[in-house]
């Protein structure tokens, strides 16, 4: 049984207070590099997740001629670069440039877009995310005409995120600064804020944590689920359609029904939601954050997310069709007053699935999960090689610490799925490797306690073993509702997951395993590294 235990206190502002700083974010980035205790480390931003085999490869190189020759996945489907010399910026960056993985300098920081990993090849969904991604990244480094509007986007902080969902309600539950779902008919929803009022998740969500940390020096100013990265299990499932009142900005239209998208829309004080055509919906996306932007100036505050945004500087509906409106896109509000129904039954796993992914074409598209988010660089080069050999090509990279690979024949893509297996890779659904996260730790990180990375994987052998709880059979898959697994290394606990999860603590003598929930209570129970198999299964049970 797990005893009773406060929470850690937490740096969110309460209320409406914002939080005050005297820097800039400190986000790394591939220009600006972050010095760890192995070296400097890189962020490379990946728009929608989005790489040709050729880009993979030429990061396979970076990692290995000038890195400790791994690749780390980040919760925003970006990649990180490790164990770099503090010199070797400028010939990285050449590297990255020739590439297209830097199309702007001034840009590199701010294109941190998240997309639905599987839009285009499953059937299911209603817009083509990948290319909402390319053309909002174009607007993001201004790659459009002079006299746009969009050049101060380079403003935004490195920790602002886009996401763009396809309709199926994946990453619209990331809690993001801007959201794009798309809804049947051509149209979408656009989301200023996050579910739930000031970017906060929805308090039963276990979805990734999105702020991209990794022994960051901004991993301390992310308290909540929605403003740290590198969780790996399941999001909470939306799946309801509600009806909103409103008025587009040129409309004499009283009202409009709302289509389907994930709960919480339209629920809090910094969530102004409007529909829009969904052929504007990249520049909506990049327009509704500049008026972010202009707030943070009228507000004189040095807010990075809009849920720092005090109240009465928030970016209503109105303003925002108003900005819209004057840009030639007609929007209209979503009224948070209007009733909400729920429609069809919420999916219970809304991340792409591991293994086979069947599309309507036939074609298939191979899914695998990479265990703690570490790739080395030989395993990143099989998946530009099987892209390349049997694929389309295109590498997706996932905000859960995944890879996608699409355009296969049934029989290459099951091929493709054995060979990544071997490689170590999880590839079936019921691997003990799902759900279990893990921060940087030793020896990368000064603050950690303990190599949690290691402790890991000897629990994930141990319960694999039978020394914890025993997994079900292969053709079973994991328990549904089982909580993630977060291992930290300090009482930061960067990266950790929201909603319900288990709390693994580097203490020095041992860890304290904790079950959190979002209401602030948490059980926990002191163990040794050689007991962390079997607490943590016990932990996992406790649903």
């Amino acid at each position: 049984m797990l005893a009773a235990m406060p929470l850690p206190p937490t740096t969110a502002p309460p209320g409406d207070e914002t939080p005050v700083r005297g820097r800039d974010d400190a986000c790394p980035g591939a220009l600006r590099l972050h010095p760890a205790d192995d070296g400097a480390l890189a962020r490379v931003r990946v728009p929608g997740g989005l790489l040709t085999a050729r880009q993979a490869l030429v990061l396979a190189g970076a990692a290995e001629e000038l890195g400790d020759g791994r690749l780390d996945l980040t919760s925003r489907g970006n990649l990180q670069l490790r164990g770099l010399d503090a010199g070797c910026g400028a010939g990285l960056a050449a590297r990255l440039r020739a590439a297209g993985l830097l199309p702007s300098d001034r840009h590199d920081r701010v294109r941190n877009i998240v997309a639905s990993p599987l839009s285009g090849l499953d059937g299911a969904g209603h817009a083509d995310a990948p290319a909402w991604a390319r053309a909002l990244d174009a607007l993001l480094c201004d790659e459009v005409p002079a006299g746009s509007g969009f050049a101060e986007l380079a403003g935004l902080s490195g920790r602002f995120l886009f996401a763009l969902d396809d309709g199926r309600g994946d990453v619209a539950a990331l809690g993001a600064d801007v959201t794009l779902i798309a809804a049947p008919d051509g149209e979408a929803v656009l989301r200023l804020g996050s579910a739930g009022g000031h970017g906060l998740a929805r308090a039963d969500s276990t979805a990734p944590n999105t702020a991209d940390t990794a022994d960051s020096p901004d991993a301390p100013d992310s308290p909540d689920a929605t403003d740290r990265a590198d969780a790996t299990d399941r999001s909470g499932a939306p799946g309801v359609a509600a009806r909103r009142a409103g008025r587009a900005a040129d409309d004499d239209t009283p009202s409009r029904a709302r289509p389907p998208g994930p709960p919480g829309i339209g629920d809090g004080p910094s969530g102004a939601e409007l529909l829009v055509r969904a052929q504007d919906a990249p520049r909506a996306a990049a327009l509704a954050a500049v008026a972010f932007l202009d707030a943070v100036r009228a507000s004189d505050t040095r807010a990075w997310r809009v849920r720092e945004l005090p109240a009465r500087h928030a970016v209503t509906a109105d303003r925002l069709a108003g900005r819209l409106a004057a840009a030639g896109i007609r929007a209209t509000p979503l009224g948070p007053e209007s009733p909400t129904t729920t429609a069809g039954t919420p999916a219970a796993d809304p991340t792409p699935a591991v293994g086979l992914v069947v599309g309507p074409d036939g074609r298939c598209a191979v899914s695998v999960a990479v265990p703690l988010g570490r790739l080395t660089a030989t395993q990143w080069r099989l998946l530009a090689g099987l892209a390349s050999r049997g694929g389309s090509g295109e590498l997706r990279v996932t905000p859960w610490r995944g890879v996608v690979l699409p355009g296969f024949s049934p029989d290459e893509a099951r091929a493709a799925l054995r060979e990544l297996a071997d490689a170590g890779l999880v590839a079936t659904p019921h691997s003990p490797w799902l759900g279990i996260a893990a921060c940087t730790g030793r020896p990368g990180c000064a603050k950690s306690l303990a190599d949690v990375r290691a402790d890991a994987a000897r629990a994930v052998a141990g319960a694999a073993s039978g020394d914890g709880r025993p997994d079900p059979p292969p053709d079973q898959g994991p328990p549904p509702g089982r909580p993630p697994v977060y291992f930290s290394g300090c009482e930061r606990r960067c990266g950790h997951p929201g909603g319900r999860w288990v709390d693994v603590l580097a203490t020095g003598d041992g860890y304290r395993v904790a079950v959190r929930d979002p209401g602030g209570s948490a059980r926990g129970v002191d163990v040794t590294a050689d007991q962390l198999a079997g607490a943590v299964a016990s932990a996992r049970g406790t649903t």
